[in-house]
């Protein structure tokens, strides 16, 4: 029960994040990157003091729009979840080729 309450925790907290809902965290990343400066100068090249939104949207967001899109597209006849997951290990765009 405790594990599916996570995992809605996160599902919702991932939902928000898509649709530019701020959450509290976003709200202290940002006021904390505002006090650091406009252009943010502290905060490039460190992903940890990215806002989620910002963090998602360079790191998680292109590659899982192009999952989602192919699996919209080959619609398997399996379990989607399973395929997805595949998908995105099949084409992380951050593993080393040899």
């Amino acid at each position: 029960m405790a594990q599916r309450q996570a995992s809605l925790t996160a599902a919702k907290a991932l939902g928000d994040a898509l649709a530019g809902k701020p959450s509290s965290e976003d709200a202290a990343k940002a006021e904390a990157t505002a006090a650091k400066g406009a252009d943010g100068a502290a905060a490039k090249g460190n992903k940890n003091n990215l806002p989620i939104r910002t963090y998602l949207d360079q790191t998680v967001v292109p590659i899982l729009l192009s999952a989602l899109s192919q699996l919209v597209k080959e619609r398997p006849d399996g379990d989607p979840v399973e395929w997805l997951a595949h998908w995105l290990l099949r084409n992380n765009p951050a593993k080393k080729t040899n």
